[in-house]
């Protein structure tokens, strides 16, 4: 997740992708859907800067970890630590994002392919912009940490303080729940939708038990980031749905809330009744 800002910069210059034929379920608009991922995309930004100045454990943090003090549903994968999970889950991990070529071997799907790399972007961007942020803010040490047999280097490494939550999971949860969706709404009727779903969840399903495995992220951090993952797949062509004008989600960021003097930034949800 940490080198998705680049791959959706280069998507952000493909904005004459907006073109979309009758035939399509959804609808785009040049302006709307161009701000969209200019603001989540300038959201990852900051989310990875933050990630990048967090800070190495101490090593008296170091010292105070127990593994008694994890949940029990989490308990299990405390000290995980595998170089050969850690390498697998990759593979399904970049497989899930060339998910959408797929329709390119269905007429109206290619017809509109422009349009759903459109949502597409704006999916995975999205997606990134609640994880880079989230993982930059929240502290919580990787299973890995709790490994006395790991060099106290490693263990004390900023990036092994970002557990929570799994932004591999997440990613290849948004991208296959996303060719699902997509896939379901210009097919109804296939007789291959459940197979389609089926596919969707066992993928992102096998992401985050290799991550655990790796020990990389707690179960809960999986299942967390699965739910986002899935929930921007569907929302987001949810949401360009021919139909659905009235519902709308867009980064957000607010600076000084009510005069709290706290600062926000993230995603937010609209319905207008």
């Amino acid at each position: 997740m940490k080198n998705a800002a680049p791959f959706l910069l280069m998507f952000c210059m493909c904005m004459s992708l907006f073109s979309q034929e009758s035939s399509s379920p959804y609808e785009t608009e040049f302006w709307k859907d161009g701000s969209w991922i200019a603001g989540s995309t300038a959201l990852n930004v900051l989310g990875v800067i933050t990630i990048q100045n967090k800070d190495n454990l101490t090593d008296n943090d170091l010292e105070n970890l127990n593994g008694k003090d994890i949940w029990g549903i989490n308990r299990g994968a405390v000290g995980n630590y595998s170089l050969e999970a850690d390498e697998l889950s990759y593979v399904p991990f970049y497989a899930s994002f060339a998910s959408p070529l797929l329709f390119l071997l269905g007429e109206d799907e290619r017809k509109n392919f422009g349009q759903i790399s459109v949502m597409f972007v704006e999916t995975m961007a999205t997606t990134g912009a609640i994880f880079t942020i989230t993982a930059g803010t929240v502290q919580k040490s990787r299973p890995l940490v709790y490994n006395e047999d790991l060099s106290a280097e490693e263990r004390k490494d900023s990036d092994a303080q970002r557990s929570f939550f799994a932004g591999h999971t997440a990613a290849t949860a948004a991208a296959t729940f996303f060719s699902a969706k997509v896939f379901q709404d210009f097919n109804p009727n296939s007789p291959a939708v459940p197979y389609v779903w089926a596919g969707a969840v066992a993928v992102p399903a096998y992401v985050g038990y290799l991550r655990t495995k790796a020990g990389k992220h707690f179960l809960t951090d999986n299942l967390i980031g699965f739910g986002i993952g899935a929930a921007c797949g569907i929302l987001v062509p949810e949401i360009h749905k021919i139909g659905n004008e009235k519902l709308d989600i867009y980064p957000t960021s607010q600076t000084n809330v009510m005069g709290t003097g706290i600062d926000t930034k993230g995603i937010a949800l609209n319905y207008t009744f």
